[in-house]
């Protein structure tokens, strides 16, 4: 069952079984709130197990960019184009969102993202092959989040 994100009234809905439900659902409502005002888009998402074609997706390009497998079990995922540029995200009950940008016409502009919920560990996956950036946010509290560009063709 999908679920669009309210970011107004931060909700954990969906997010229960992470330990950090809390600072991931304000990092899911900071991303909702930049889609609406930028574009004028609802974020909506869904459960990892009703979109396996999307959690698929993420994870080849992770894997076959830089050998990344993430122990963390997949919470929800969301996937949507807005002007050129397909959106892609995986939160994980650890607190880690991931998403990927793909722009369908200029190969210069892909990338993947991850961002960190206040007060996360960085996943052992990432230790040490990513520094990490800090972004206030009224909404998540302070972010980590770092990035890398996408090579491949996905």
């Amino acid at each position: 069952m999908s679920y669009t994100v309210d970011f107004k009234n931060v909700s954990t809905i969906g997010l229960e079984s992470s330990p950090v439900a809390e600072a991931l659902a304000g990092v899911r409502a900071h991303e909702a709130r930049y889609f609406m005002n930028k574009y004028k888009h609802g974020f909506t998402v869904v459960p990892a197990s009703e979109s396996r074609e999307t959690l698929d997706y993420v994870q080849r390009i992770l894997k076959e960019e830089r050998e990344l497998e993430f122990e963390a079990k997949a919470l929800e995922t969301s996937h949507f184009q807005v002007e050129n540029i397909q959106f892609t995200y995986v939160f994980y009950e650890d607190g880690l969102a991931v998403n990927v940008m793909y722009t369908v016409d200029d190969p210069s502009k892909r990338a993947v993202g991850f961002k960190l919920s206040e007060d996360m560990e960085i996943p052992k996956e990432l230790e040490g092959k990513f520094k990490f950036a800090r972004q206030k946010s009224k909404l998540a509290g302070t972010i980590r989040g770092s990035y890398f560009v996408i090579k491949g063709e996905y």
